[in-house]
């Protein structure tokens, strides 16, 4: 059909109203939607097919992308893979009325941030593409602050090296376990990062640290050697759940045959956090594979914590779920949080997977939880973390 194509501006043209493409082959529905997104505020391109909206996209710095999926040139999954293939990040959004699992897996893989089924009521579309908007000015803040702080060479990144080399030397492992309720076993311990520098005792605030002076590979090294070294002294049925940073998957060490967890492997579960930008790693899926080959588990960290849930969980296939705490904490008074986890309960029980909930912290967590078949557990009711192997309270 003949491309209809909405006036384009410029940020001076409206201040800083975000700046969209709107993709679609079908002049009516371009220019309905048209109607509808400027009225939320935004400036709109409108593209009428993929071929002129690959033209488009590379020419212009939009803040998001809203597609059709069918179109007869070059139809939306093609569109997203040309976008990212070109090396742009913005968020991109599908539009069809033909849903399928293909498109909704291609869509995954290509790092799309919203999947919706036409028709689409304005609001809710003018809700999704505010997100989407905020979502890519939040990561450009981020990406900006890094390579700022990269390339600075003044006293603050001094400071934050000094701080980080001192929190690296007094480093140690924390475990807590992870118990079995119906058999009252140790299950597993997970091993958590800790330092004795004041300056960097949020584990939160030390992984911020290692990321902004492109350090991370190196303490990821270094947290697996810490804990090679603990292992040998691990109950000898228990295994290891050891957290990962995204980054981790990219490095060779960890699948070496001489990597610091290799000879231990049979006994660890890499546990990837459902925030980690996996969509950012080439080749995950032989990565994991290779993993799994040497003997590693995988587990998904934090289910139900964030939007990348679903993806997270397509692309790693993990042999251990582990719900996120804001859904156990207080389960017992929450019909939704009984619905969602004896949900995810079942579901790992159809497909074989362990079930792990996390933050139990009371009595009355722990029975909730357990009536709905979660039967792996962990959390501060059991024990702490702490230094060594702690035996958990039943």
């Amino acid at each position: 059909m003949a491309a209809t194509v909405g006036t384009v501006g410029t940020r001076s043209d409206v201040g800083l109203a975000p700046h969209l493409l709107l993709v679609d082959d079908e002049p009516a529905v371009a220019r309905a939607s048209e109607r509808i997104l400027r009225s939320g505020g935004f400036q709109v391109s409108v593209a009428g097919g993929g071929r002129e909206a690959i033209e488009k996209a590379t020419a212009t710095p939009f803040d998001a992308i809203v597609s059709d999926l069918s179109m007869p040139d070059v139809d939306g999954r093609a569109l997203l893979r040309a976008v990212r293939n070109s090396g742009l990040d913005m968020p991109f959004v599908f539009l069809t009325g033909s849903p399928d699992l293909d498109s909704a897996i291609e869509a995954i893989e290509f790092r799309a941030f919203r999947y919706l089924v036409k028709p689409v009521r304005g609001v809710e579309l003018i809700d999704v593409m505010n997100k989407a908007v905020r979502w890519h000015k939040l990561a450009r803040v981020r990406k900006d602050a890094a390579r700022d702080l990269a390339s600075s060479t003044g006293e603050d990144r001094d400071d934050l090296e000094s701080t980080f080399a001192a929190a690296t030397d007094r480093m140690w492992m924390a475990m807590q376990p992870i118990i079995c309720w119906q058999s009252r076993t140790v299950l597993a311990y997970e091993a958590l990062l800790r330092t004795a520098e004041p300056r960097m005792s949020n584990p939160t605030k030390f992984i911020d640290a290692a990321e902004k002076l492109g350090l991370t590979r190196e303490l990821g090294r270094a947290i697996r050697r810490h804990i090679a070294e603990l292992l040998p002294s691990a109950p000898a049925t228990a295994l290891a759940f050891v957290n990962l940073h995204p980054l981790d998957l990219e490095d060779p060490e960890l699948s070496d045959p001489n990597g610091a967890l290799t000879p231990f492997a049979k006994r660890i579960v890499l546990e990837v956090t459902e925030r980690a930008a996996l969509d950012q790693i080439p080749g995950l899926g032989a990565r994991i594979a290779r993993l799994r080959e040497l003997g590693f588990r995988i587990a998904v960290d934090d289910l139900g914590a964030g939007y990348a849930g679903l993806s997270t969980f397509a692309s790693l296939e993990p042999d251990v779920v582990k719900a996120d705490m804001s859904l156990i904490r207080d389960i017992q008074h929450s019909a939704v949080k009984q619905k969602v986890v004896g949900s995810i309960v079942t579901l790992c029980k159809d497909l074989h997977i362990e079930f792990v909930a996390e933050g139990i912290e009371t009595e009355a967590e722990r029975d909730c939880v357990a009536s709905l078949g979660g039967d792996n557990l962990q959390g501060y009711l059991f024990s702490p973390p702490h230094r060594g192997f702690p035996a958990p309270a039943y």
